[in-house]
């Protein structure tokens, strides 16, 4: 596998798609429209879903592509795979919050070992570099990311801003908290690799093209993303490509089982 190829690839996709997603972004008419499920996509998200998908086909032809927007990709059965949500937090989106994001991710044997997640609102740009180091582009210098050292007796937390619920709630009144962060989409993953917070619980229906490539940049960084239940390891490519609730952490954190 050419890593330094698909770096190269899911980073120039991701900021093209990200301007797309702003030139939408900047307009009076988004074009929102609910889908079968209820959940919104407007004319950025569909826009930035041309760009990914029209350069994976082009820069990477013999990986198998998943994305969100189109329904025929989410039958395909293979061991690698890419996993596309081209505009992650549509609700952030419609809202003008900023908290919305591009995401790429390679998937090989059920674990996605590269990935980028871009916000172009904020201007903060996560990847995994070819040799599977997660960094944050800052003024064209990555700067490597690494998870926090927890303090268990002073945890920081982040939680869903538009998905948080009592439940959520109830599991983090478990623990110490010293401070609670809220943040949309899968920057909330980002922001536990990059050691602002320690972890972030998710007792709510996902799928995994939201989370990949924010899990991707979280292993990168030296953290891990696994099942709320018995705190197994994640793994993906599983029918119908639905999460079960999940757990993103530094190592450090005494983690309760549900």
């Amino acid at each position: 596998m050419d890593y330094a190829h698909i770096t190269a690839t899911f980073r120039d996709l991701a900021l093209k798609a990200g301007a797309e997603i702003m030139a939408v972004y900047a307009s009076d008419d988004f074009g929102a429209e609910a889908k079968a499920d209820d959940s919104p996509v407007t004319r950025a998200d569909l826009a930035a879903d041309r760009v990914i998908c029209a350069g994976l086909a082009s820069a990477l032809p013999g990986i198998p592509v998943v994305t969100e927007e189109q329904a025929a990709s989410h039958q395909i059965d293979a061991d690698t795979f890419i996993l596309v949500d081209p505009l992650d937090g549509t609700k952030e989106f419609i809202k003008r919050r900023g908290e919305f994001t591009v995401n790429i991710a390679l998937v090989e044997q059920g674990v996605p070992t590269r990935g980028v997640v871009y916000a172009p609102a904020k201007e903060r740009l996560f990847y995994t570099q070819p040799d599977g180091q997660s960094v944050e582009e800052i003024g064209g210098a990555p700067r490597a990311l690494t998870v926090s050292v927890p303090d268990n007796d002073a945890l920081i937390v982040v939680a869903s801003k538009s998905h948080r619920d009592q439940a959520t709630d109830d599991y983090i009144a478990r623990y110490r908290v010293a401070d609670m962060r809220s943040a949309g989409s899968s920057l909330k993953f980002c922001l536990v690799a990059a050691g602002e917070a320690d972890f972030y619980p998710r007792l709510g229906r996902t799928m995994e093209w939201d989370t990949a490539a924010g899990d991707a940049v979280l292993r990168g960084a030296g953290g891990r993303m696994i099942r709320f239940d018995d705190h197994t390891d994640y793994v993906y490519g599983k029918p119908g490509y639905e999460n079960v609730f999940f757990i993103a952490t530094a190592p450090g954190v005494a983690l309760q089982k549900g």
